[in-house]
């Protein structure tokens, strides 16, 4: 089970390595930058499809109690 507090250490390492999370629906969502996502005590807003300039499509919130799996990303 993961935290807000875990997801907040991911986004605050220097320097930030992707990741990605995957939801207990199967549905999976790469944070590339920590420009991508916000973190609440319950949920992470994730932005999803940004273009070059760093503007996302949409934001998808995702309750944190679904995360099931994370995996690191190799650096861009």
């Amino acid at each position: 089970m993961f935290t807000a507090k875990d997801i907040r250490e991911m986004m605050k390492t220097k320097p930030f390595r992707p990741f990605k999370i995957y939801l207990s629906d199967g549905s999976s969502y790469e944070i590339t930058n920590h420009d991508m996502a916000m973190i609440s005590k319950n949920y992470i807003e994730v932005g999803v499809h940004p273009d070059p300039d760093g503007i996302v499509d949409r934001i998808v919130s995702c309750a944190i109690l679904h995360i099931s799996r994370i995996d690191k990303l190799q650096p861009a």
